[in-house]
C-alpha cells in the first residue's frame, strides 16, 4: 500500500459508515483509493465522476474571485460523498452509507487532505 492509501484507509476506518476514499488529480484520474465496498473499477469510475463536477464548481465559482471551492457534499439516495481539495491540482473523497455522518466524514476528508498535501512535498 502506498503512503496516500495508507492515509485514505485510515480515513475510512475511523469514519463511521464509511465505504471508501480516494486521492485524485483536478482531471478526476484516481492517484490510489481504498474500498471497503466497490472493485478498483467502479471506485476509479466514481471518483472520475466527482472529478469533474469538481472541476465544473472551481469554473463556475472560481470568476467570483473568492478561490475555488473546498468542498462540496453530494447526497444520494444510498450514498453520500464528500470532496474535498487537496489543493488546485489535486482532491480527495469520501462516501458514506449514512448521511448522518456527513460532519464526520468532512472532518476525516479535511485530515486527510492535510495529510495528503504534507506526503506530496
Amino acid at each position: 500500500m502506498t503512503p496516500f492509501g495508507a492515509i485514505l484507509k485510515r480515513a475510512v476506518e475511523k469514519t463511521p459508515s464509511a465505504v471508501g476514499g480516494a486521492f485524485a488529480d483536478s482531471q478526476g484520474e484516481m492517484v490510489d483509493g481504498f474500498s471497503t465496498t466497490y472493485t478498483a473499477h467502479d471506485w476509479a469510475i466514481m471518483t472520475a465522476t466527482y472529478g469533474v463536477v469538481l472541476a465544473h464548481l472551481h469554473a463556475v465559482f472560481g470568476v467570483w474571485h473568492y478561490g475555488g471551492p473546498e468542498f462540496f457534499i453530494a447526497e444520494h439516495v444510498k450514498l453520500c460523498v464528500v470532496v474535498v481539495a487537496v489543493d488546485k491540482h489535486y482532491f480527495a473523497m469520501i462516501a458514506i452509507a449514512d448521511p448522518t455522518q456527513v460532519a464526520d466524514a468532512l472532518a476525516s476528508m479535511r485530515e486527510a487532505a492535510g495529510a495528503l498535501k504534507r506526503e506530496m512535498m
